[in-house]
């Protein structure tokens, strides 16, 4: 079993903690491959950047791992029956139609984060959304209809791991878009609590794919959303759940 993680600060979401997708594809390699299972990481506090977190077993050996920095419980990595058996994604989105709605794009417009006066985007560094990430991966999710937004992701080729992009990645773009949707349902919700995802076929680095993310049900303070990834003719790639705690009309 694998001891530490360290997340560095690229991978940023909030301008202090790592991005709840990407943090949660990299916890997600670190529970072994079941057949019928799906990883299932639940974030706890904040996810320190370039700090060395120790990786221990959990309360039962059966159900994964537990990620600590210092004695700050920071996730539980857990598999669990896989929840997709009867989960239903979207149609995926038309090209042209993301394309034409992309400049309506909440990245792209100023002062939605009143921490951040006369910034773009909620999170104007994050790497999977900020536009203001050099070195992010500039997911954009447009409107299309109430609690639904999508996205053309160009991916690069100097991303690629043997020719593929990473794990990791998939995750962390389709955890931004779960929360624009619930924007483009006009509400606001807090960070996200928990990812489960399911990765189907890595796709070529340097490919152009469809992220799409709807939102699914609010009940009190859970907010859950759904998210999938299509490659360039439309075939689904990945698919994932999100939970997202708190919110409040915009």
């Amino acid at each position: 079993m694998q001891d530490t993680v360290v997340i560095p600060s690229r991978f940023r979401g909030p301008p202090q903690s790592g991005n709840g997708g990407y943090v949660s594809g990299v916890f997600a390699e670190l529970l072994p491959h079941q057949p019928g299972q799906s990883p299932e990481i639940t974030l706890r506090s904040p996810i320190p950047l370039d700090r060395t977190m120790t990786v221990k077993k959990g309360s039962n050996e059966t159900l994964g791992v537990d990620v600590f920095d210092g004695e700050t419980l920071i996730a539980e990595c857990r598999l669990i029956d896989s929840p997709f058996v009867d989960f239903t994604v979207p149609p995926c989105p038309d090209p042209t139609r993301i394309e034409a709605a992309m400049p309506l794009s909440l990245a792209f417009t100023p002062d939605i984060n009143p921490l951040l006066p006369n910034q773009k985007g909620f999170h104007p560094i994050c790497f999977c959304c900020g536009v203001e990430a050099e070195d992010g991966l500039h997911v954009y999710p447009a409107p299309l209809d109430q609690g639904h937004v999508a996205a053309l992701w160009k991916t690069k080729e100097a991303w690629g791991v043997d020719g593929k992009v990473p794990a990791s990645f998939l995750w962390t773009a389709m955890d931004c878009p779960a929360q624009f949707a619930f924007m483009n349902a006009s509400i606001r919700t807090g960070l996200m609590g928990r990812m489960c995802a399911e990765i189907l076929t890595l796709p070529k680095a340097g490919a152009t794919l469809i992220v799409s993310a709807w939102t699914i049900a609010v009940q009190g303070k859970k907010h859950f959303a759904g998210a999938a990834l299509f490659d360039e003719t439309g075939n689904l790639i990945a698919r994932a759940t999100t939970l997202w705690i708190g919110g409040e009309p915009i």
